[in-house]
């Protein structure tokens, strides 16, 4: 028998109905002999919905409350799954984050997972029960109700699968796994069968929604196999069947992998970004630390970083950050580092796009950059900026060129190509 975790979105459980198919999807699991525990998203909409009303008393909502007013969303849920896997004669047990306990930071909005205290679900376990466990919260040490963010079930629901040692986890979503790009840009994108955990990792930085970036860091960490699947098939197919669908993301070593991986696994793009460039600052040890370090102090997270050759003793610095954050940067910036730092100007953009390729083969393979750019060059599309890793080169473009780009560098890396 195995144990598996298997996380529902919003979508998944966005209706009774669906609710109900949920449970038929968990009771099959559990009646093949494997032990289940399932951590549901709030229904879909209902975060959304629940952070307005707090913004109709609030405008900006103090983050503490608007954490016990967003956890309650997914409370709702486990309660109602529970009740419709009790009416199928599956015994269940529901828990909030704060009843397991997933304990977490102080962080309001944006929590890390610290620990997870795991005897009551194992106890629920060997008891033969279902356990249905809140995602995307917990509680600090003060006993404060924290929410992970935005994506934070399958952080959740990957933290859970660490911590009991699962034999994978499953992440129900509304699409039937990863894919070369997004199929609503790129028609001709395929679902990938496999793909490693770096990969994934560096797929979910640069802009793929299939899966949440810490999500993907716990499970890489812990070598927890998770699969992507889709919730929205019929949940009666067989086990054996729906063991082998979606996207199993694992390690390059595992025996699922194809002995010669492509050069490319795939495209991703993420429109969420601003660009902030910091002009004439004096070019000396502990500028960028200048800068930078209050942007971390309020919690804002700075992406690709650029520098420019510095003249006269001066130089340029650009960064992006997410462009929910980018106000809140730029006030920042121009309030206590401009008078600090003495630079000439700020200014921003939000009007960028950033489009990434990633693969493990690129290791291995040479001109995968020049490609890329000469691609780029022949459709006529600026780059503004360039970051590299081992595996993932990522650019920074107009936001206008965004699909234009993505389209031709799929069909020049040839990923419609099985």
């Amino acid at each position: 028998m195995a144990l598996i975790v298997q996380k529902f979105g919003g979508t998944s459980v966005g209706s009774v109905e669906r609710i109900r198919n949920v449970a038929r999807r968990v009771a099959k699991w559990r009646a093949a002999g494997h032990g289940l525990v399932v951590v549901p998203s709030a229904m879909a909409g209902e975060t959304n919905r629940l952070i307005a009303l707090a913004k109709e008393i609030q405008p900006h909502p103090d983050p503490r409350e608007l954490d016990v007013v967003a956890a309650t969303g997914e409370q709702v849920t486990i309660g109602l799954l529970s009740m419709a896997l009790l009416e199928l004669g599956v015994k269940a047990k529901s828990y909030s984050g704060w009843q397991v306990k997933i304990v977490t930071n102080s962080a309001y909005n944006k929590a890390r997972i610290i620990a997870i205290d795991d005897a009551a679900i194992r106890r629920d376990l060997a008891e033969g029960q279902v356990v249905v466990v809140a995602g995307f919260q917990g509680v600090d040490e003060a006993g404060n109700v924290t929410t992970l963010g935005r994506g934070g079930s399958d952080t959740s629901a990957v933290a859970l699968a660490a911590a009991l040692k699962a034999d994978e986890c499953h992440i129900f979503t509304d699409v039937d796994g990863v894919y070369t790009t997004d199929p609503r840009i790129v028609p001709e994108a395929r679902r990938l069968r496999t793909i490693t955990f770096e990969e994934m990792l560096e797929m979910a930085g640069a802009g793929s929604k299939v899966l949440q970036i810490r999500s993907v860091e716990f499970a890489g960490k812990y070598r927890v196999p998770t699969r992507v699947l889709s919730s929205l098939t019929d949940p009666l197919i067989t086990v054996a069947e729906e063991a082998q669908a979606g996207t199993l993301i694992t390690f390059e070593d595992d025996p699922h992998m194809a002995m010669e991986k492509a050069v490319i696994s795939g495209v991703a793009f993420n429109r969420d970004e601003a660009k902030i460039t910091v002009h004439d600052v004096p070019d000396r040890p502990g500028i960028a630390y200048a800068i930078l370090g209050p942007i971390a102090d309020a919690n804002i997270d700075v992406d690709v970083i650029v520098q420019n050759v510095g003249h006269d003793g001066m130089t340029d610095m650009t960064f992006t950050v997410h462009r929910s954050d980018y106000a809140r940067a730029v006030k920042l910036l121009k309030g206590q580092v401009q008078p600090h730092i003495k630079c000439r100007d700020i200014t921003g953009d939000e009007r960028i796009a950033k489009v990434s390729i990633v693969g493990m083969g690129m290791r291995s393979h040479a001109g995968i950059a020049a490609q890329m750019f000469r691609t780029l060059a022949e459709e006529g599309i600026n780059i503004q900026m360039i970051s590299t890793s081992e595996i993932k080169i990522t650019v920074v473009i107009e936001e206008k060129y965004t699909e234009l780009a993505v389209r031709v560098l799929h069909k020049a890396f040839e990923l419609d190509q099985a």
